[in-house]
C-alpha cells in the first residue's frame, strides 16, 4: 500500500512539474534497438555499435565501440587520429560519455591518446570525478594502460602548414564535419550517448568546445531521451543545448521538433545566425529520432533492424525548413 502511495505522490509531483511520462509508459511501440550518429562517418561507426546492439548488448558499450571507429580513422579529419591540429600544430582531443543511470565521464585537451572516449569511460567508472583535462587526463590514461602516440598525420600537418600561410577561416559544414555524436537505445530500452572530437580546426591552443561538456554537447535522460550536437561549440555551451533538447522532449516535443526549437532559440538570440552552424540530433525513449540545424549540409546516420540510412537534416536556412 505504501508503494502505491509513493507512486501516486511521485506521479502527482511529476505532473505539477510538467514532466512527461516515459514513452514506454504511454503504451507506444518502441523502436529498439537503434543507434543514430552525426555525419556520414557515422555510417561505419553505427555498424560497430550495431554489432553490440544486435546481440542484446548494452547501449553504453555500443556507443563506445561505435565512436572508436572514427577516432582511429585518419581519413576523418575532425575526430581523433588524423584530426586537424590547433594553431600551434597540436592535436588536442575532447570526449564524453553518459549512460542510462546519469553516470558520465569526460576528458578535455587530451594529447597523444588515440581513444579519448575510452579514457572518458574510465573516468566515469574508476574515479569519483566527471572530467579530467590536459596533462592530468593524459597521466590517468597512461596509468590505465593507454599508449602515447603521435596523432598528427603527415596530411594533417601539411594542411596546417598551408593554413599558417593562408590563415583562412574554417567553416563547419559537409566538408569539415566536426565531431561525432552517437546515441543508442538498446534492446532493454536503455539509452546511452557518446561524443568525441579533435575540435575546431586551428583553434587557439587550450580551447575546449562543447563536445566534452555534459549538457552542452551530449545529454542523456533515460526517462525521456538523449541529444548530441555539432557545429560551433561555444553556442551549445552558452545555451546548454543538448539538455535543452531533452527537456523540450520531456515537455512533449518530438525529437525533430525539440531540435528545431533549440536551433530557433539560438538563432533568435544570435541575430546574425546566418554566419554560424549549429545542429542537434535527438533520440527519444520510443526509438524515434530527428535532427535540425541552421545551415544545410548536415546529415546523420541511422542503424536499426530495417537497415542503415544516411539522412539529410532539416535546416533553418535550407530548402527543407
Amino acid at each position: 500500500m505504501g508503494s502505491r502511495r509513493d507512486f501516486l505522490k511521485l506521479s502527482s509531483l511529476a505532473s505539477m512539474l510538467g514532466l512527461a511520462a516515459p514513452a514506454m509508459a504511454l503504451g507506444r511501440k518502441v523502436n529498439k534497438p537503434i543507434v543514430v550518429s552525426t555525419w556520414e562517418h557515422g555510417m561505419p561507426a553505427n555498424e560497430a555499435a550495431w554489432q553490440v546492439l544486435k546481440e542484446g548488448g548494452r547501449a553504453l558499450d555500443a556507443v563506445e565501440a561505435g565512436v572508436r571507429v572514427p577516432e582511429a580513422d585518419p581519413k576523418v579529419r575532425t575526430v581523433g587520429y588524423g584530426g586537424y591540429p590547433d594553431r600551434d600544430g597540436k592535436v588536442t582531443l575532447d570526449a564524453c560519455i553518459m549512460d542510462e543511470h546519469m553516470n558520465c565521464g569526460s576528458v578535455a585537451f587530451l594529447q597523444g591518446i588515440k581513444h579519448p572516449i575510452s579514457v572518458a569511460r574510465l573516468v566515469m567508472e574508476k574515479t569519483p570525478h566527471v572530467m579530467l583535462v590536459g596533462e592530468g587526463a593524459k597521466q590517468f590514461a597512461l596509468s590505465q594502460g593507454f599508449v602515447e602516440e603521435e596523432l598528427l598525420t603527415a596530411e594533417a600537418k601539411a594542411d596546417w602548414q598551408r593554413w599558417l600561410k593562408e590563415q583562412t577561416v574554417q567553416t563547419i559544414n559537409i566538408e569539415n564535419h566536426d565531431t561525432i555524436g552517437m546515441l543508442a537505445l538498446d534492446a532493454d530500452g536503455n539509452l546511452s550517448g557518446a561524443c568525441t572530437t579533435s575540435g575546431a580546426a586551428y583553434k587557439l591552443h587550450g580551447r575546449v568546445g562543447d563536445s566534452p561538456l555534459i549538457g552542452a554537447g551530449l545529454y542523456v535522460d533515460n526517462e525521456v531521451g538523449a541529444a548530441t550536437a555539432t557545429g560551433m561549440g561555444e553556442l551549445m555551451i552558452k545555451t546548454v543545448g543538448c539538455h535543452l533538447v531533452v527537456e523540450l522532449m520531456r515537455q512533449g516535443a518530438s525529437p525533430e521538433e525539440a531540435c528545431q526549437q533549440a536551433v530557433a532559440r539560438i538563432a533568435r538570440k544570435l541575430g546574425d545566425y546566418a554566419q554560424f552552424q549549429v545542429g542537434f540530433l535527438a533520440l527519444n525513449k520510443a526509438g524515434e529520432y530527428g535532427a535540425y540545424c541552421i545551415q544545410s549540409g548536415f546529415n546523420y546516420a541511422v542503424r536499426q533492424q530495417s537497415g542503415a540510412t544516411l539522412i539529410d537534416g532539416k535546416s533553418l536556412l535550407g530548402s527543407n525548413p
